[in-house]
């Protein structure tokens, strides 16, 4: 072939993404680390809300004047913000995620991992240089437009790019290999918060909290992790499968399908609205107790927690302060449990099937649920951080399975932008389940229940969403035969594929004829080349990338677990 007729793809197109037969599928899932161990940070963001609250202080807050306009403090530079402020872009970034996953899904599909990666780094980082500058200037709307909007654009793009293609990658272990880059998501906040603790105390000084500088700091490393990952990403060939897999049969597991639906019909199907309530409702019962750790722990247990018999509101100062740190480290547990559990759960399903692993986690969750009170009475500190545990590992085991789920119910042609519109109930879930734990707990206070008893009525409440949730799941059933697509539909995608992957083999051709000379590329394209022949030195580097940063959040929070149980 000549190399004066051949233009090739642009980079950032699907066919350049195009595995050659030499490439191993091990490394994809370091590449999803490493984009989701860095917009994972969102969950970390409360570290920054204290020094924030004191931006103008620097070492106490300067309250605003009663009579300021909820305008007017947008602008104001003279008077600290309030932390419930500074929490709408906690809000906003689970709110954008489910948002953007939904709207730019589709596109994801036909852009590819490595186009969606970037978007996904330029905005999450880029988010993050605006909300340098907002706290620079003392402007709280740039923090929310930067952070929350622009961030959280990134985030839901970003969690999302890696899905379809580790389920294509994987079709004997989908379970495993979402779970493998979701787990990411679950760990970013284990060190990212950390690393913006010591970044903030690198940074600040007797004018400075530090925090702009860290914001700058960590949107530039992040920038050179998420860009390494996007670059890293690359799609099967059509047809493509592991070495000595066979598909089994079709008749095997009723649930698994090996057809396809489409998108737009997907989203209109009773399976994917159960699917939704499925989500939605494990994720709400979570994602209340995750917001609401420290201080359950705190006011259940109160002296306890260090050997006295008083109340919580019985402690002076420093007793409470202990108690914090105890709080601290239950806190960091739950988060090793949240992303222990997206990693042993997904992986576990793929022997148990996503149907019952979904089913034991609502029964299980019931169980614990309601059992929560009666171990706060006892008084036994062991089994109720034994049973948040378990709990918080269903919880991060429901998002990492969900994806495979949805591989089986509606195949894997449309996979990563049906699970964008299924992120919707993530971000349903982010406003019921903080808004229960929360407001119940203000209202039983309120009404003369001592704060040890304040969160009994809520762990039954959420216990009984979770029996919503399993009806739900037991009332999933195989997608009608009319929904799924025709042949000639598929056959127009195959059409497609295969236009590609013969682009991207003459692209290679292309390559290697400039590099070595017709002759030498002639000889090489009649050599076939094993499948995933790429060096082990390469894979076990990839590994180690995000392996390493992955360890020291993990020993981190282990240090701050182990006061716990002192």
């Amino acid at each position: 072939m000549s190399v004066t007729t051949f233009a090739p793809p642009p980079f950032l197109s699907r066919e350049r993404t195009i595995a050659s037969a030499s490439f191993n599928r091990w490394l994809v899932p370091p590449a999803a680390l490493a984009i989701h161990l860095c917009i994972g940070m969102a969950y970390g963001f409360s570290v920054f809300w204290l020094p924030l609250s004191r931006a103008v202080g620097v070492t106490k807050p300067v309250a605003c004047p009663a009579d300021m306009s909820f305008v007017a403090g947008l602008f104001a530079t003279s008077c600290d913000w309030q932390i419930s402020q500074l929490g709408w872009m906690y809000t906003l970034f689970f709110v954008l995620l489910g948002s953007s996953a939904a709207i730019w899904g589709g596109w994801l599909e036909t852009a590819g991992p490595r186009k969606a990666g970037l978007v996904s780094a330029f905005c999450w980082c880029g988010g993050l240089v605006i909300s340098a500058l907002g706290v620079y200037l003392h402007q709280i709307w740039m923090l929310w437009i930067g952070s929350g909007v622009i961030g959280g654009i990134g985030l839901g793009l970003g969690y999302i790019s890696p899905v379809s293609t580790l389920i294509k990658w994987f079709p004997d272990r989908r379970g495993m290999a979402t779970g493998m880059a979701i787990m990411g998501f679950g760990g970013g906040a284990m060190i990212g918060a950390p690393l913006a603790n010591m970044l903030m105390q690198y940074f600040v000084t007797p004018t400075s909290v530090g925090v702009w500088q860290t914001f700058l700091a960590m949107a530039a490393i992040y920038f050179v992790f998420m860009v390494g990952g996007a670059l890293g990403y690359r799609v099967p060939r059509e047809g493509w499968a592991p070495k000595g897999w066979t598909p089994p049969a079709a008749s095997a597991n009723a649930m698994v399908t090996h057809r396809h639906v489409h998108l737009d019909v997907a989203w209109k199907t009773p399976q994917f609205w159960l699917l939704w309530a499925v989500l939605c409702l494990n994720v709400s019962a979570g994602i209340g107790v995750i917001g609401m750790a420290s201080p359950m722990l705190q006011e259940v247990f109160g002296g306890k927690l260090i050997g006295l018999d008083l109340t919580f509101s019985q402690l002076d100062a420093g007793q409470k302060a202990q108690i914090a740190a105890i709080a601290a480290g239950f806190t960091g547990l739950l988060s090793l449990c949240n992303i222990g559990g997206r990693f042993a759960w997904a992986s576990f399903s793929d022997k148990l099937g996503r149907k019952m692993t979904y089913a034991v986690f609502f029964v299980l969750g019931f169980a614990l649920y309601a059992s929560i009170p009666s171990l706060a009475h006892m008084g036994s500190v062991v089994l109720f951080v034994a049973a948040f545990c378990i709990i918080l590992s269903m919880y991060g085991g429901g998002f990492a399975t969900i994806p495979a789920y949805l591989a089986d119910i509606f195949g894997t042609h449309m996979v990563g932008a049906i699970h964008g519109r299924l992120l919707t109930a993530w971000a349903t879930a982010g406003i019921i389940g903080p808004v229960l734990v929360n407001y119940l707990r203000e209202y039983q206070i309120a009404s003369g229940i001592p704060q040890q008893a304040a969160y009994d009525q809520t762990m039954y409440i959420l216990s009984g969403l979770l029996v919503v949730g399993l009806v739900a799941n037991l009332l999933v059933k195989p997608v009608a035969e009319h929904l799924y697509m025709k042949d000639d539909e598929l056959k127009k995608k195959a059409t497609q594929v295969a236009r590609e992957d013969a682009t991207h083999a003459d692209f290679e051709d292309f390559e290697e004829e400039a590099k070595d000379g017709p002759l030498a590329a002639s000889a090489r394209s009649s050599t076939p080349v094993a499948s995933g022949t790429t060096a082990l030195p390469v894979v076990v580097l990839a590994w180690l990338v995000v392996g390493l940063p992955l360890a020291w959040g993990i020993w981190i929070t282990l240090q701050k677990a182990v006061i716990l149980f002192r």
